[in-house]
């Protein structure tokens, strides 16, 4: 089984994001943008991370596409992908990388959707969310392609079930 955390849009918060880390077992660990903290921080230490539009740090990279359990991820914040509007742009840019996993943040909105055998996850925000008033991150696990789940967290850990999601690819 293939496990991947996935957290966003931190801006600034430092305790909360060690304590998820603390708190999960995970293969990969993901920050999709917006911690504004240096990318060197001692907080993000095992986070694969991007650039967000807050983040002063230059040394982040706008992307990355790491293949994790046999999956390609791509992974960005959205900004420059126009998330608020829709989500083309970040589809056709994870198609030229041949992504199938979609990780993104920005519009601090949690949630999980496939769309033309790609699955977007968007793990909200553990500051500032919105439509909802959780706090949440994400966890991604998975055997095979045929049977992903994404289950939300709060930043206390606690299971947000309406948000679950399951995926076949």
């Amino acid at each position: 089984m293939s496990r991947v955390l996935i957290i966003s849009d931190s801006h600034g918060l430092t305790a909360e994001i060690e304590g998820i880390k603390n708190r999960h077992q995970a293969d990969v660990m993901i920050h999709c943008g917006d911690s504004e903290l240096d990318l060197d921080a001692t907080e993000l230490n095992g986070f694969l991370k991007v650039a967000g539009n807050c983040d002063i740090d230059s040394r982040y990279p706008n992307e990355q596409t790491p293949v994790i359990g046999g999956l390609t991820f791509y992974v960005t914040h959205g900004h420059l992908d126009n998330v608020k509007s829709n989500l083309s742009t970040l589809s056709y840019r994870a198609a030229e990388k041949d992504a199938q996993i979609i990780c993104y943040g920005h519009t601090h909105i949690a949630g999980a959707e496939q769309i033309d055998g790609q699955l977007f996850i968007n793990p909200g925000s553990i500051r500032l969310p919105r439509n909802r008033v959780e706090k949440t991150y994400a966890i991604m696990e998975w055997e095979s392609s045929d049977n992903i789940i994404v289950a939300f967290h709060t930043v206390s850990g606690k299971k947000v079930e309406e948000l679950t999601y399951r995926a076949s690819l």
